[in-house]
């Protein structure tokens, strides 16, 4: 059975820290993240098999009540994604170059997960809702078409939500921004 990821996100940080303190307690989850984002809410990831993820989840939103914004589980998510979020990727050549915005930290790891899973990329980076103004952005790489093909299918979901800020396919990138991003 794949890993799966869980995000709680919290309308303030009280309630963000006592939801995840309860998230940990309630199962034998990793914690991913557990910060203040942008606009000055509480967002908590945690990672594990199916039914601990849930379990935690569970705990997290029932704790944070009405300070719920968002939560979701994601099952089986692709192992690319753990490592997008903690900017551990292990990029060495940039090709082609997508990047998909969304306005929330679940649509970007709901566009990455699909992503990655749609194409032969790599994901570089996902960067969650710090000093973005609660937005969010994932940045792949990979042969031109399988990163049109990524950005498509990774954008879908966050568009038929509203939640697509923008997204771009840059054929072949400049050394200068290939530098800026690794």
């Amino acid at each position: 059975m794949g890993l799966a990821i869980g995000l709680v996100e919290f309308a303030n940080v009280t309630k963000g820290i006592e939801g995840t303190d309860a998230m940990v307690k309630a199962a034998d989850v990793e914690l991913l993240l557990a910060r203040p984002t942008c606009p000055g809410k509480f967002t908590t990831l945690v990672s594990g098999d199916v039914g601990a993820v849930k379990s935690s989840i569970a705990a997290g939103t029932a704790v944070g009540a009405e300070s719920v914004v968002d939560e979701f589980v994601l099952p089986n998510v692709h192992p690319g994604v753990f490592p997008a979020i903690t900017a551990t990727s292990d990029v060495r050549e940039v090709k082609a170059l997508g990047v998909i915005e969304t306005f929330t930290v679940a649509s970007a790891i709901v566009a990455a997960d699909a992503a990655l899973k749609a194409a032969a990329v790599e994901a570089i980076e996902l960067r969650l809702a710090i000093g973005l103004g609660g937005k969010c952005f994932v940045t792949l790489t990979g042969d031109v078409g399988a990163v049109q093909a990524a950005v498509s299918a990774g954008s879908a979901d966050a568009s038929a939500k509203g939640l697509l800020v923008s997204r771009v396919v840059i054929p072949s990138p400049a050394k200068e921004l290939v530098a800026a991003l690794l």
